[in-house]
């Protein structure tokens, strides 16, 4: 069979899984976006439960694996009554997991940004959560953008090990077709060609735009 007449047979697949695989990072991300924020700036409090609490999220979720994490959340919390569709398990997993790299990216981009401004954003006796999300994090947000970009590439990639509990994504479709054709090199390079179209021609250039129109409403284009 050659490439063309594979992909007349199998694209639509591909296609499916393709769409599930963008539902999935796009879920994932605004999760991981939500966590990083929250553990970000619990980590940063001066209470000291809170900065725990912050603390042992963010070690945990780094120092097991996501595959393991993934297994608990569909297979494991159900035995203590709390059930996750695999839909749902897939993308709050890679969230859980990537929202504790981005929480350590959110503190170290809200410490970056220069002392000058944090004694204006007191001198204008702005209350704390307005010096915060006002002058503070439009700042550390354009000194986080570079390094979220690769994390969101990272978490891309991630999503692929949804297939493992039966997600219908990108990689679970390749499976299924590799296992009937036996045509692996036209299946797992279809499905690498997609990844890579994916990170290099959606996620890198929306985040490099992000980063110039940000940039631009802080006057430092």
């Amino acid at each position: 069979m050659s490439y063309i007449d594979f992909l007349k047979e199998y694209g639509h697949r591909f296609l499916d899984g393709t769409l599930v695989t963008a539902e999935q990072f796009f879920l994932a991300t605004l999760l991981a976006i939500c966590i990083a924020l929250l553990a970000g700036l619990m980590k940063l409090s001066r209470n000291r439960l809170i900065r725990g609490v912050a603390v042992v999220y963010i070690e945990f979720f780094r120092g097991t694996s996501l595959l393991v994490q993934l297994y608990w959340i569909f297979f494991v919390l159900p035995l203590f009554g709390l059930t996750f569709e695999k839909f749902t398990a897939g993308f709050v997993a890679v969230g859980m997991n990537l929202g504790a790299y981005g929480a350590e990216l959110v503190r170290g981009g809200i410490q970056s940004v220069p002392k000058g401004q944090w004694e204006a954003a007191y001198a204008l006796s702005l209350s704390p959560f307005k010096r915060m999300w006002r002058i503070i994090l439009p700042q550390a947000f354009v000194n986080m953008l570079p390094p979220w970009g690769n994390l969101l590439i990272e978490l891309l990639k991630n999503t692929a090990l949804v297939a493992l509990i039966s997600v219908s994504d990108l990689m679970f479709e390749a499976k299924q077709i590799n296992g009937s054709t036996f045509l692996s090199a036209q299946t797992f390079g279809t499905a690498l060609i997609i990844y890579y179209v994916l990170a290099r021609f959606v996620v890198t250039p929306f985040m490099r735009w992000l980063e110039r129109v940000m940039r631009r409403k802080l006057g430092r284009a």
